[in-house]
């Protein structure tokens, strides 16, 4: 399986609870923060939900 590289380029602040506990549940709680996720169904779900607040790449 491949894997994703995620970062998060944007502030959670503002943000909704739910986002944010899809970003923590991703690794990522500062911005900066970059964690390689499997490419996945769950992994894709949660890209697409907060999409506007990361920077996705191939790991």
């Amino acid at each position: 399986m491949a894997d994703v590289k995620v970062k998060l380029v944007k502030s959670l602040i503002g943000s909704k609870k739910d986002q944010i506990a899809t970003a923590y549940s991703l690794g990522l709680h500062k911005i900066g923060d970059t964690k390689v996720q499997p490419d996945n169904a769950q992994t894709q779900g949660k890209i697409k939900k907060i999409a506007h607040l990361l920077e996705v790449t191939e790991a």
